[in-house]
């Protein structure tokens, strides 16, 4: 139940983030400021209809794949799973536990992902309004450390769950 409750709630986020893409990139010129330096002046540019085809597909693909990668591990065969004291964690009486934390787990990695994408995605809007396009070089900065504090968190919870403990 919780995993069904998880997995609807990703989807709604997916659905919510990629329906901000679509409306808000009404905002944005017919060619876009899509790759900015580290000044934020931007270097590269693309059709607008490029760029929503590519930030969508970006978006939901690699969110999709995330997300939903950790329900095919079972299938895979266990030598195919790699994780610290893999015996322990795939032993018969604890894998139903570990299949299920990883999919949750992916679950929360990919929400983290779908609102750090829709974040840079806004920050792309905001720089092409203006002339020359200019990206918040904080703002991209402040967003990168938290992704990667939120990744950080993760990574730790991901290792502390499977430390053997018995």
């Amino acid at each position: 139940m919780k995993q069904r409750l998880a997995s609807i709630a990703f989807l709604l986020l997916l659905a919510l983030a990629a329906g901000f893409v679509w409306s808000s990139s009404a905002a944005l010129p017919p060619v876009v400021a899509s790759h900015f330096g580290a000044s934020g002046a931007a270097d590269g540019f693309m059709a607008r209809a490029d760029y929503l085809l590519t930030m969508l597909l970006t978006l939901v693909g690699v969110a999709l794949l995330v997300a939903f990668l950790p329900f095919v591990l079972p299938y895979l065969g266990d030598s195919g799973i790699n994780l610290p004291n893999r015996e322990y964690w795939l032993a018969p009486v604890r894998r139903a536990q570990t299949f299920a934390f990883l999919r949750l787990h992916g679950l929360s990695f990919a929400s983290a992902l779908v609102t750090f994408l829709a974040y840079v995605h806004w920050l792309v809007v905001q720089a092409n309004e203006r002339q020359p396009a200019q990206l918040s070089t904080p703002a991209i900065i402040t967003a990168l450390a938290v992704f990667l504090a939120v990744l950080a968190i993760w990574l730790i919870v991901l290792f502390a769950r499977f430390r053997q403990s018995a």
